[in-house]
Formats: C-alpha cells, structure tokens, sequence
C-alpha cells in the first residue's frame, strides 16, 4: 500500500517517517519529496507498506498525529496516471 504523508516538518528525514510507521508493520520504503531547486524538503512524502491491512491501521492510527511539532495527515495515495510513451 503506498500511503500519502502530508504537513511534515521540514527538519523530517526519511528515516524519521519510516521510524514512525514501523510499530504498525513493515515498511519497505519511506521517501521525503524534495524541492528540486531549493534542495528543501516540500512537506510531504510517501511510505510504502506491503500489508494492506498494517497500512490501514497505520494511516487510522497516524492520521491527525503530532509528529516533529506538527499535526500531520496521512492518507491511502492515489494511483498515479499512466505516463503517454
């Protein structure tokens, strides 16, 4: 499951994410996006979990959640669209 984190620190690492959602299961990755100019994180990242049902309870458990001062949202990510060859 790849699950949307969202309103993160910009002091947040992506070992700090992954640290966060590893009491509800595996996570495989974790990944901050970076503002590609600034070399400055943009606030939001993404976590991938292989069970579903741990990444469930970690996006009910996690959602609203104080993490690094602020109160993050974290949700299921949208698929995204197929890119044209």
């Amino acid at each position: 499951m790849n699950i949307f984190v969202s309103s993160l620190s910009f002091r947040a690492k992506k070992e700090d994410l992954a640290e966060l959602f590893a009491p509800y299961g595996e996570v495989t990755s974790a990944r901050i996006i970076i503002n590609r100019e600034t070399r400055r994180s943009k606030g939001y990242g993404f976590v991938e979990m292989p069970n579903d049902q741990e990444g469930l309870a970690a996006i009910s458990a996690l959602n609203g959640a104080e993490h690094m001062g602020r109160t993050i949202n974290v949700a299921q990510a949208n698929d995204r669209p197929p890119k044209d060859e």
